[in-house]
Formats: structure tokens, sequence, C-alpha cells
């Protein structure tokens, strides 16, 4: 791979936030997650609040990843232990790969600031449909640490030594080799 600089190559992200109380105007982890997604260059495909239902959650991400003018998902909220948190109940049975790295590497960040705490999320990542879904914790500052940490770099074609912009292309190979959905 020659060592000539990339070009940034602007994404477009869904933002999801999971939560029974939350409205536009109190949403201070969506509104996180927007500045810190436009302010890198992306753009905001969606945003949405939906509560704290599996089905609900599904039907959400599963139209975005079935959009090709969506390109990553995030969610913020649901990933705790009580009962009415269920984002990675909702998610994680709808993903073709999971990435085991991203959950590894937020806690690590999160350990750094907050400590044994950060056992208290189950924050997950995998593809579904061949788009990146993340599911993240519903605080402002867990928000803050998994862009500001992971996703900025990985959502930016210029990283090195590897992003996830250069495979998207490639993320749907299993199903044009008919090992996948039509």
């Amino acid at each position: 791979m020659s060592d000539s600089p990339r070009a940034f190559v602007p994404l477009s992200i869904a933002v999801l936030t999971v939560s029974d109380t939350r409205t536009l105007d109190t949403d201070r982890s969506g509104d996180t997650l927007v500045e810190r997604l436009t302010g890198a260059g992306h753009r905001l495909a969606d945003r949405r609040i939906v509560p704290d239902e599996i089905p609900v959650i599904r039907t959400a991400v599963e139209g975005w990843c079935a959009d090709p003018a969506v390109d990553v998902v995030i969610t913020t909220g649901g990933t705790g232990f009580t009962g009415r948190d269920v984002t990675p109940d909702a998610l994680e049975p709808l993903f073709e790969k999971r990435m085991d790295g991203f959950s590894a590497v937020f806690h690590a960040i999160s350990f750094a600031k907050i400590g044994v705490s950060t056992i208290q999320s189950r924050a997950t990542g995998g593809l579904i449909a061949g788009t990146f879904v993340f599911a993240l914790p519903g605080s402002p500052g867990a928000c803050r640490d998994a862009w500001d940490g992971i996703l900025a770099a990985q959502l930016d074609y210029r990283h090195r030594p590897c992003n996830f912009v250069e495979i998207m292309p490639r993320l749907d190979e299993h199903m044009r080799r008919g090992g996948g959905r039509a």
C-alpha cells in the first residue's frame, strides 16, 4: 500500500437512543454522538429515540441496516443489567459477525476512567446486513470515550494501518458468493 495521504471519506451514520425517558431535548448522549460524528465530517443519516423494547430496537436498526444510504449505526442506552436494558439482547442475535475487540477496547478505555465500574456495561459491536453496528452505554461520557477512543479512528479512511472504511466494500462478499441472504 502506498504511503501517500488518503482523502477523508464521509460516512452516513444513524444514531439511535434507547430510553424510556429521554426526548430530543434531554438526550445528551445522542447529542454527544451527533456533535462528534458531524464534527469529524460525517453525515447524520437519521436520529431516533425508541423505548427499551427488543422489537422496536430491532425494527429501527434493521431498517437502517437495509438502507444502502446508511453506513454505520450507533446506539446509546440499554446496555446495562437492569430488566429494561435490552439493547445487546435485541442486536447480538442479528450480528452476522460479532466484534469482540470493540467491547474489549471499550472496556479498557472505560476502565482507565471509571475503574471496575466498567463491568456494568454490555457495550457491543458487530455487523448486521453488512453494516457496522455499535451499542454504547447511555452516558455522554461513555459515548465520548467510544467515539474518541475507537470510532473516530476506525471510521476514518485516513487511519493507518487499517480502518473499517477500507473494508466496507468487501463486507457483503459472502452474499455475492451465495452464502448470504438474497
